[in-house]
């Protein structure tokens, strides 16, 4: 073997490492993504926008417009290589989307499964990610801070919620809304307090309640509001 001979597969053995490196390399989605999922009768619209948070870790939101469901918290995104998952918790049963980037970064083709069936759908990369970061709520009455409990009658199947509310140092408050038997995912929610009168504005699902504390400060009986229609609903607190 010549010295040539042999320099050049020293070269290919010292390069072949670092391509590999490459190939394996995770890409990065982060951007606004749209797509239709066509099921028998109608197109879905649906969005998709994935960034990383304030730790680095990537996470992302859903939004079905016609369904005035926007930017709903994506329980799982997962990266490896060309390769991108998420699902989307917006019910009893999730979705999941499984895919794979395109060489362009323009796209993401896979198929999105949902009770044992799945349907294709492609994203195409619009623009930036549009998450809007948490509501920030003025400071709320410290008899409404902590968990409360309460179910929805849909009926004769009760659908329990969780409300969580709590100030924070800087003055603000935060709260969430978690449906127990369904998504499991903690949904950031507006709340203006007014009193003894409570409002609360769930815009990711298009939703709101509107309640009233009893004197006691363990109720809190008022209405359910999503889409055309409404539902009673009392929060009984769990903890102080």
């Amino acid at each position: 073997m010549s010295a040539y001979t042999r320099l050049l597969l020293a070269a290919s053995l010292l390069m072949a490492p670092a391509a590999s490196l490459i190939a394996q390399t995770a890409v990065d989605p982060s951007g606004h993504w749209e797509g239709t999922i066509q099921l028998p009768n109608m197109p879905v619209n649906v969005e998709i926008d994935l960034a990383k948070n304030s730790k680095g870790e990537l996470a992302g939101t859903f939004s079905q417009p016609a369904e005035n469901v926007k930017g709903l918290p994506l329980s799982t995104v997962a990266v490896e290589n060309r390769s991108v998952r998420f699902v989307v918790k917006g019910g009893a049963e999730p979705a999941t989307f499984e895919g794979a980037l395109s060489a362009d970064g323009h796209s993401l083709t896979g198929n999105i499964a949902q009770g044992g069936g799945a349907l294709p759908l492609t994203l195409t990369r619009t623009g930036d990610a549009r998450i809007a970061p948490a509501p920030k709520n003025a400071a709320i009455g410290k008899e409404l801070e902590g968990t409360w409990n309460g179910a929805l009658d849909l009926g004769g199947r009760q659908m329990r919620i969780v409300l969580k509310m709590a100030n924070q140092p800087d003055g603000t408050a935060t709260g969430t809304v978690v449906s127990a038997d369904g998504s499991g995912v903690e949904i950031p929610i507006g709340m203006t307090q007014k009193a003894s009168n409570l409002t609360i504005d769930v815009a990711s699902i298009g939703a709101s309640y509107v309640g009233v504390l009893n004197e006691a400060g363990t109720e809190l009986a008022g209405t359910w509001t999503q889409g055309p229609g409404s539902l009673p609903l009392t929060f009984k607190r769990t903890n102080p």
